[in-house]
């Protein structure tokens, strides 16, 4: 191999590798989310763990995160607004990559 397709291999290695860390913090971020929101509801223990996952899923629907807010904002109704589940995503995103790091 050249240079150039060593250089290549290794974009492209680290690209993917990037992408991958991206879609697990966005993952985690949302369980984190779930947890947070079914404290509000008043879930624990495997209630609270089963809500998280509904949120995880939740984030399948389509791009972006929009579809996790509309979930979480209507399974919360007037226990927090769009503006403050909008926020919270953005601390738990950082939450989330930290302790990715740390693994």
């Amino acid at each position: 191999m050249t240079t150039f397709d060593d250089r290549e291999n290794a974009f492209e290695n680290k690209y993917a590798h990037d992408q991958e860390m991206q879609f697990r913090a966005e993952a985690r971020r949302n369980k984190l989310l779930g947890l947070w929101a079914a404290e509000l509801l008043g879930k624990t223990g495997d209630d609270a763990a089963a809500y998280a996952r509904e949120v995880v899923k939740a984030d399948f629907e389509e791009a972006g995160h929009e579809d996790v807010v509309r979930k979480v904002a209507g399974d919360l109704g007037d226990k927090a607004t769009e503006a403050e589940i909008r926020t919270k995503i953005d601390q738990l995103l950082k939450v989330a990559k930290a302790q990715l790091l740390e693994e």
